[in-house]
């Protein structure tokens, strides 16, 4: 049996795929530098329309067909995709659907207008993300949460997966970044986001501002760690999170060789 550990990063952004600010070069160095270093690791992003799959290789995943998320009493329909980290053994999941993903633009649409089903766009990813490793079968160590997009996903492993036996050893690190958009998630932000009876209104009472902030809070709420992975940064968070008892937080330096990453994900791991 394996004893490498095992760290999944689910982002909304990676290079070379997507990349929307800087972090998402720094998100392809961490898969990279752990895969270097003996861990075994695997990532998930949102397989948005402007992904050139021919160019990326992407393929679909056959033995991961059949994943229907279900938000709302509504059943949507995922597609898992799969390709190869350029220079690097290991391996980028896309999870698609055909009406939120697809589309040729990814939050705004043509005359820059954020797309009204942004919200479930985001619950959709969140839960698919979490399926998708529940159909691996691969449990992770540590997960590595990046883009305002993923921040419901610790929430959901601290609430609606906590007793999923995949779930049950795993450690969370959040980064939050700069902020990107200045619109609402929608008013049936709160209703969809309810995956599940476990997701109370006490649960969402972090997520109550229903911006960008409120993503990078909520994420960094229920993360067993958290990272700034930018300069510029909503300075409500940046004094929030600098320090908070019993999660370790790793500050931004631009100058950083990631090393520190290395050593969170190891402690974080024992």
């Amino acid at each position: 049996m394996s004893t490498k550990k095992r760290i999944l990063f689910i982002a909304n952004e990676m290079s070379p795929y997507l990349e929307l600010t800087e972090f998402a070069e720094t998100i392809n160095k961490l898969a990279v530098l752990s895969n270097d270093n003996n861990m075994e690791v695997r990532c998930i992003m949102p397989k948005f329309g402007v992904i050139n799959e021919r160019r990326h290789k992407l393929h679909e995943v056959v033995r991961l067909s059949g994943i229907n998320v279900t938000i709302d009493n509504d059943d949507y329909p995922l597609v898992i995709k799969v390709a190869s980290l350029p220079n690097a053994r290991l391996q980028v999941y896309f999870l698609d659907n055909e009406d939120f993903f697809k589309r040729k633009s990814i939050f705004t649409d043509d005359d820059n207008k954020w797309f009204d089903d942004n919200g479930l766009r985001t619950v959709l990813f969140c839960k698919g993300a979490l399926e998708t490793v529940k159909k691996f079968g691969w449990p992770p160590d540590i997960i590595h949460c990046s883009g305002w997009m993923t921040g419901l996903i610790p929430m959901y492993l601290k609430t609606v997966y906590k007793k999923e036996p995949v779930f049950s050893h795993c450690k969370v690190v959040f980064s939050i970044g700069e902020n990107t958009f200045k619109e609402k998630m929608g008013t049936d932000f709160p209703k969809l986001m309810m995956i599940s009876e476990s997701v109370t209104k006490k649960e969402q009472e972090v997520y109550k501002d229903n911006n960008n902030t409120a993503m990078f809070r909520g994420g960094a709420t229920y993360a067993d760690a958290i990272s700034f992975g930018a300069e510029k940064i909503d300075k409500k968070l940046v004094d929030e999170f600098s320090k908070v008892k019993g999660k370790k937080v790793l500050k931004f330096d631009a100058e950083s060789d990631l090393t520190d990453y290395l050593q969170l994900y190891t402690d974080l791991a024992q």
